[in-house]
């Protein structure tokens, strides 16, 4: 063999060596939420160390997901599953008893002051607590800990994505406070599909009326239109709005039946697709009071 052969064979060594040895790519940690608005604030958190599945996905309604087999196989083979709990996701519990998982099911709304409500003659938790900036805080800082305890190799990464996105939360909820102190106080009241915006309500001082209770399931009477077709005339509530995740037709039918005007469409319990207004939590906390401002200060 030349001189020139023996340093070849010798360069083809040295990089089949190197490419052998070289460190296997990062595999991403699987982790499961359960619907939409909770899957984008775990990515915020896990950036490029978690693989973020989601259960029920944009425009879909958490309150009547039905699993499919495909969801107790994805269940299955995450390292943690994220839910909101509160009774929002009844068919939880039976997926993740029916997938075996070994997973740690992290439950986001551990430590929120939760409100109580009246729904068809009894007390129940209202489940739509990130409808609230300050209490999806809360959230990221339970996705943090339930991330780090799955992975703890990747605490330093979850701690400052944590940070940088939490952020973020206090501007919006900055944004949220002076777009809506611009709305007198005479018009701060809306009808909406469900009653998701409790918190909402609560945190930045609108009104809420929904002819449906906290559950999407609950059936409405003509007596419940009927009255809230009525209040909407004698307190003259200027707008209804629709939600991404109900039919318009009841809605349409109280705004002619009323003469209030529809405001838009407000994002309760699911994001939008890519393409939609809302592809985020924070874009749909911004469509949402675009959509509030616009209606209740022309």
């Amino acid at each position: 063999m030349s001189l020139k052969q023996t340093i070849a064979a010798a360069l083809v060594a040295v990089i089949a060596m190197s490419i052998n040895t070289a460190a296997p790519a990062q595999e991403k940690m699987p982790v499961i939420a359960s619907f939409s608005i909770l899957g984008d604030l775990v990515k915020n958190v896990g950036g490029d160390r978690v693989e973020v599945g989601t259960l029920v996905g944009p425009n879909s309604d958490s309150h009547v997901y039905s699993p499919a087999p495909a969801d107790a196989k994805r269940v299955a083979a995450a390292k943690a599953v994220f839910i909101n709990g509160l009774g929002l996701e009844g068919w939880i519990t039976r997926l993740v008893k029916a997938s075996g998982t070994r997973a740690a099911t992290v439950i986001a709304t551990n430590g929120i002051k939760t409100r109580r409500m009246e729904e068809d003659g009894r007390q129940v938790t209202d489940p739509h607590a990130w409808q609230s900036v300050a209490n999806t805080k809360i959230y990221v800082t339970n996705i943090r800990d339930g991330l780090i305890a799955a992975d703890p190799a990747g605490k330093g990464v979850y701690e400052a994505n944590a940070r940088a996105y939490l952020a973020k939360l206090d501007a919006l909820e900055t944004e949220v406070k002076d777009a809506l102190g611009k709305i007198p106080a005479d018009r701060r009241r809306i009808i909406t599909s469900h009653d998701a915006f409790g918190y909402f309500g609560a945190a930045y001082g609108i009104e809420f009326i929904a002819p449906t209770g906290v559950s999407t399931e609950a059936q409405v009477s003509a007596k419940d239109v009927a009255r809230i077709i009525v209040q909407i005339r004698k307190q003259k509530i200027p707008a209804v709005f629709m939600e991404n995740i109900a039919d318009p037709r009841m809605m349409e039918q109280i705004a002619k039946e009323s003469g209030a005007k529809v405001g838009g469409r407000l994002f309760s319990d699911a994001l939008s697709d890519d393409k939609g207004p809302a592809p985020s939590y924070i874009d749909m906390m911004r469509n949402n009071i675009h959509q509030l401002s616009s209606a209740l200060t022309s």
